[in-house]
């Protein structure tokens, strides 16, 4: 479908890649199906997208990939292990392809947005659930998700981004991903500087 799109329209500045669905359910209620699929779709589906792409942006002289993460990207909740996987490894993928790709003048922007008023919570697959985590508080967080991005001012924005040069590698979307990504990497950041002394010691001895 790639290659054909290029054939049909010749050049192509900016390819969406936004490939991806909710699996929800604690990680032992999955099934082996349901994870395949999850990682299929959110995963290979994404990278087989950008592969395809990347020859004809080579060719072209450059080119702009939007990838749809989440917030999901860079924070966890319980319940929702193997989407954060999915965002997490598109994520890593990403940063690794730009460096990869970045003399062809092929730029790469991670979409990171919160929650939206989208169809994407009523379309989400659940796991079977299992007792043992009815009060583990998983089901009643997914049910009380509060959406409170509006997906058009989103969409206007991931549009406007492609007119921004150096690209943006994030677009964080949402007060609730600002806030809560924020959050997430200033702790992560104090638990490495905790941790500094053992890090530098674990060096080869001079």
């Amino acid at each position: 479908m790639i290659d054909r799109a290029f054939a049909e329209l010749g050049r192509i500045d900016v390819v969406v890649s936004n490939a991806g669905y909710g699996l929800a359910g604690a990680a032992e209620e999955l099934s082996d199906a349901q994870i395949s699929r999850q990682l299929t779709t959110n995963v290979l589906g994404s990278i087989q997208v950008i592969r395809a792409a990347l020859p004809h942006l080579r060719q072209q002289g450059g080119g702009r990939i939007l990838q749809l993460s989440s917030m999901g990207g860079q924070i966890t909740f319980p319940g929702l292990s193997l989407y954060h996987t999915s965002k997490f490894a598109m994520e890593g993928f990403v940063e690794t392809v730009a460096q990869e790709v970045a003399g062809f003048n092929i730029e790469f922007t991670l979409v990171e947005p919160g929650t939206a008023q989208t169809d994407f919570t009523r379309g989400m697959e659940l796991a079977d659930p299992h007792a043992a985590y009815d009060d583990s508080g998983i089901r009643q967080l997914l049910e009380g998700w509060p959406q409170v991005g509006d997906a058009k001012k989103m969409v206007r924005e991931m549009i406007a981004s492609v007119d921004r040069s150096p690209a943006p590698r994030r677009l964080t979307l949402g007060s609730d991903a600002y806030t809560l990504i924020h959050a997430a990497l200033t702790e992560r950041l104090a638990a490495l500087e905790a941790q500094k002394e053992i890090a530098l010691s674990t060096d080869i001895s001079a």
